[in-house]
C-alpha cells in the first residue's frame, strides 16, 4: 500500500486495475475502451493461453472503485486513443510522436519501490497479493482460478501463499479488504438514502 499512495494518480488507477482484477500486466496493457462495459460493469481481458495460441477471453466483474475509476477516466479520456493506459513515444523514424499503449512498465516498481524504501517487487506481484487477500477471505479456489485466468487449479495453488477453504463477490470482497472503511461507509450510505 505504501508503494501504491507513493504513485502519481496515473500509475495508481494502472496499479490498481492490476490489483481488483487481477489481471496479467500484458492484459492490462492492451485494455481498450471496447473491453469495458461501465453499464453492465464489467471488464473484458484477453490472454493467450498457449505459445502461439489465440487470445482468450475473461470478464471481471468491476469493484465500485474501478468503475469510479474507469468511469471518470472515460469522460477525460482522449477519443482518438483506444487504449486506457497509454502514453506518446518518439519514433526516430518518422522523426514523430505516435500514442500507443503500456508495453514494459518495469521502471514504475523500480522507482516506487526506492521512493519509499521498500524491497524492489514486480508489478506481477499485485496479481499474487489480490489472490492470496481473496484465499483468506475463503473466496473458493476455483472462483480465484477463473478470476486470475488459470487454466489448471494448480498453478492457482502457487499464487496463494496459504490455501483455505462466487465469481460475482469476490472482487467485492477484495475492495472490501483492502478499503474497511470506505466499504463500510459505502453500505451505510445506501441504507440512508
Amino acid at each position: 500500500m505504501k508503494v501504491l499512495l507513493a504513485a502519481d494518480k496515473e500509475t495508481q488507477d494502472y496499479l490498481w486495475t492490476i490489483i481488483l482484477t487481477l489481471g496479467r500486466i500484458n492484459e492490462i496493457n492492451r485494455l481498450t475502451w471496447d473491453d469495458v462495459n461501465l453499464e453492465e460493469r464489467y471488464v473484458i481481458l484477453y490472454t493467450r493461453k498457449k505459445s502461439g495460441g489465440h487470445l482468450t477471453l475473461r470478464k471481471v466483474k468491476m469493484s465500485e472503485k474501478l468503475y469510479g475509476m474507469f468511469s471518470k477516466r472515460y469522460l477525460e479520456r482522449d477519443k482518438k486513443v483506444p487504449w486506457i493506459f497509454w502514453h506518446r513515444y518518439w519514433i526516430r523514424t518518422k522523426n514523430d510522436w505516435e500514442a500507443g499503449p503500456y508495453k514494459d512498465r518495469k521502471r514504475i516498481m523500480k522507482i516506487l519501490c526506492k521512493k519509499t524504501e521498500i524491497k524492489y517487487f514486480r508489478l506481477h506481484a499485485l496479481r499474487h497479493f489480490a489472490a492470496t487477500i481473496l484465499d483468506q477471505s475463503n473466496i473458493p479456489i476455483g472462483t480465484i482460478q477463473r478470476i486470475l485466468g488459470h487454466e489448471s487449479r494448480t498453478t492457482t495453488e502457487i499464487y496463494l501463499h496459504n490455501l483455505g477453504d462466487a465469481d460475482s463477490n469476490a472482487v467485492d470482497v477484495l475492495e472490501s479488504q483492502i478499503f474497511p472503511q470506505s466499504h463500510a461507509n459505502s453500505h451505510a450510505d445506501k441504507k440512508s438514502t
